[in-house]
Parts: structure tokens; sequence; C-alpha cells
């Protein structure tokens, strides 16, 4: 499915989400949160990567309106613009990206970011279109350890191979923590007739993202983001099903966002 391009929505951070958040939306923070995480997200059976060999992914820190502080996967399109899952916004009133971060304990020379306008996709509904742009307040610093990842520009009949999931989201399914460093899996994308229905691509067995890595990169053979980690279903006893937002069907609203918007 192609959507027609059209104007970016631009919705202020102080100005009340629920303007563009469907009753959906508070269906599925309810199932995928978990300790005030917004669950779809922890990097299992995973390995810890090479400190900085991923410059492109945010740690996003988010702020709710009860005081509660959440976190989301993110990863860097330019100097200024930062993507992730739509749902990571819901009922947050402030956004800090946290950039060029390994170990969230020692942040050194890490660049925290503010974030002053959030796009999230026209057509976002439950998890279909589970894609948001965040305009940063100031232009990233590119460096070593800060890099903007290129995006799939299209999409192939055939599943992209070689593909990996990066975030700071737990290790351990019966664990309450975060994982301090960034992890990162592979996954093999499936042909799921449920998953071809909805236009999106899933992996699934007992490693993958879940509660903390929502809004990280599909990262395939060629190096590009293919896509956005969205959620998790359940499938056979014991084997989740996970969901990632196609971001080639999005390329022309991804791109109309990053050429208007200033």
């Amino acid at each position: 499915m192609h959507v027609k391009p059209a104007r970016p929505s631009v919705v202020e951070l102080h100005c009340d989400l629920t303007m563009f958040v469907h009753c959906e939306l508070l269906v599925l923070i309810i199932t995928l949160s978990l300790h005030g995480q917004v669950h779809a997200g922890e990097i299992i059976g995973g390995r810890e990567v090479v400190a900085h060999s991923r410059p492109y992914m945010v740690l996003l820190e988010l702020r709710t309106k009860d005081g509660i502080t959440k976190h989301c996967g993110g990863f860097l399109l330019t100097e200024d613009f930062v993507m992730t899952a739509g749902h990571c916004q819901y009922n947050s009133v402030s956004c800090y990206a946290i950039l060029g971060l390994h170990n969230y304990r020692h942040p050194k020379d890490a660049q925290n970011i503010s974030v002053t306008k959030i796009f999230p996709h026209k057509d976002y509904r439950y998890h279909e279109n589970d894609i948001m742009i965040l305009k940063l307040s100031s232009k990233a610093n590119f460096s070593r350890t800060v890099k903007p990842i290129a995006m799939a520009d299209k999409d192939s009949p055939s599943l992209p191979t070689n593909c990996s999931v990066t975030g700071w989201g737990k290790t351990d399914k019966n664990s309450s923590y975060n994982s301090v460093t960034l992890m990162e899996v592979n996954v093999t994308l499936i042909d799921n007739d449920q998953c071809l229905r909805e236009n999106c691509y899933c992996s699934k067995g007992d490693k993958g993202p879940a509660e903390g890595d929502s809004g990280g990169p599909l990262v395939c053979g060629d190096g590009k983001a293919y896509g956005v980690v969205s959620h998790i279903k359940p499938g056979p006893p014991e084997v989740p099903l996970y969901w990632y937002t196609k971001i080639p069907d999005s390329r022309r609203w991804i791109d109309k966002v990053l050429r208007d918007v200033s």
C-alpha cells in the first residue's frame, strides 16, 4: 500500500496529543505496557554491539503527564530528524533524544537534544502505519559516534535478508530492567499471511525485540533501515511474532516531511 503524499501534520509537544490518538491506541498501550515502559522491544537472545558501531542509534527519553519516564528506541535520519514508532509518544509531554550513546550509565560525549515537533504518520491507527518523525531542537554534531542511516527506498518482491534489530531493551523476559549497553539480535523475516495482509515485515521465535526497543530500526543486508520495531503478537505457544512497520511504503510521506519542515 502506497500512501499519497500530504502536508505533514505538525503536533507541538505541549499540545493535547489525544487529537491524533485513537481509542485503539489506548488498547495497544495497555496491552503492550509494563512498569511504565512501552512494550515492543527487548533484545532477547542477542549480543552487545561493539561500542559506537551503530552511530545512528538514538535512545528516546519520554516523560508522561503523570511524571513517569519511559524509553523507546529511534534512529537518526538527518542532523535534526529522528525516526521512531508512532505509539512511543503516547501520553508524553516532553521528549529528549540521546545520540552517540552506548552505555547508559556512562553517557560521556553523548548528545542530549530535546524534541520540539512530532510528525506521526497521517494514517496512523492502532499498529497500522506505526511510524513517526521527530524534529530536534538543534542539529546533531556528526562524528564517529553520531551518524545518520540511509533508508530503503522501495519494497523488493522478495523479503530483505540478513536483518537485525538493535536497542537498549530488556535482555531477559523475566527481568524488570532494561539493558545498560546497546544490544543487537539477528532476525529472519518470514512470509506470513497475516503480515502480508497488514503489510508489515515480521519475524518470529524466541529471539527478537520486545519491551524497551520500540521505534528502533530493522536494518538489513545493505545496511539500510527497512523497518521500525512496532509490536508483538502472540503466535503458537511460546513463539511470539514480531512486527516491523515498512519504511519503503512510507517513503513519499517521509521525504515530504524532511523536505518541507524547517
